[in-house]
Formats: C-alpha cells, structure tokens, sequence
C-alpha cells in the first residue's frame, strides 16, 4: 500500500509539474483571468475524478468525506484557502512539489501551512476541553 502511495504521489506531483500547477506565476495569471491554460486542467482533473467519486460511493469503504453540512468552519476554512491560494499561487499540493525543488516561497508557504494547521489543532483541543467541562458541571 505504501508503495502505491508513493507512486499515486509521484504520478500527482508530476502532473502538476508538466501542467504548469506548480509555478506559481502560472497559477497567478490564471486567477487574474490573464492566461485560462489551466483551466484545461482543471477541467481534465473534474472529468477525471467524477467519475472516480461515482466509483467510490458504490464502495463501502472509502475515504470520501461523509460530512454533507456547510457550516461556519467550512466556510472560513474555504475562503482562508481561496485567499492563500490567490496570495500565493500555490496551495497544498504544488507548494509540497516546490518543497521537493527547492523553490524558497514553497518552503515559506509550507511553514506557514504548518503553522496554521498547528494552531488549528491546537484552538480544537482547547475548544474540546472547554465544551466537555461545561457539560460536567
């Protein structure tokens, strides 16, 4: 399983390279409408993963999300996405290839994504122990 991992990560990672996905200044033009190349892609991979979802929700055991509501986190977690993706032309899995380069504005968006998924933990599991003892007393 792990090296089929790998290899899907690799195959993934490549494709955003050939795609143009992982240059950031690609990714910029495209969201300021200036080049619309990659919504070639972008099309390709939604064709591409309908028909992979439509496969999964016949199966029992998959990793699809089951959460169906679109709540506050979602909503802020969506917009601070969109927003870091237009900031920075990159978002998680092309700032990971540009880690694997080298590229600095990678390593400091890496970080940053790290950071942030930190303090995400870390507001959850005080929000936890805070909800779990108001319903103790």
């Amino acid at each position: 399983m792990v090296i089929l991992s790998l290899l899907a990560g690799l195959i993934f990672g490549f494709g955003l390279i050939v795609s143009g996905m992982a240059n950031p200044a690609n990714v910029l033009a495209f969201l300021r409408g200036t080049d619309l190349s990659l919504a070639w892609v972008m099309a390709g991979a939604i064709g591409t993963s309908f028909f992979a979802f439509r496969w999964a929700k016949k199966h029992r055991n998959t990793l699809l999300p089951t959460a169906t509501r679109i709540d506050r986190p979602l909503i802020i977690g969506a917009a601070m996405f969109g927003a870091g993706w237009g900031l920075a032309g990159l978002c998680p899995g092309p700032a990971l290839v540009g880690l694997g380069m080298g590229v600095p504005k990678a390593v400091l968006f890496v970080a940053a994504m790290l950071a942030g998924m930190g303090l995400f933990e870390l507001r959850r599991k005080y929000a936890a122990r805070f909800t779990s003892n108001k319903t103790d007393t």
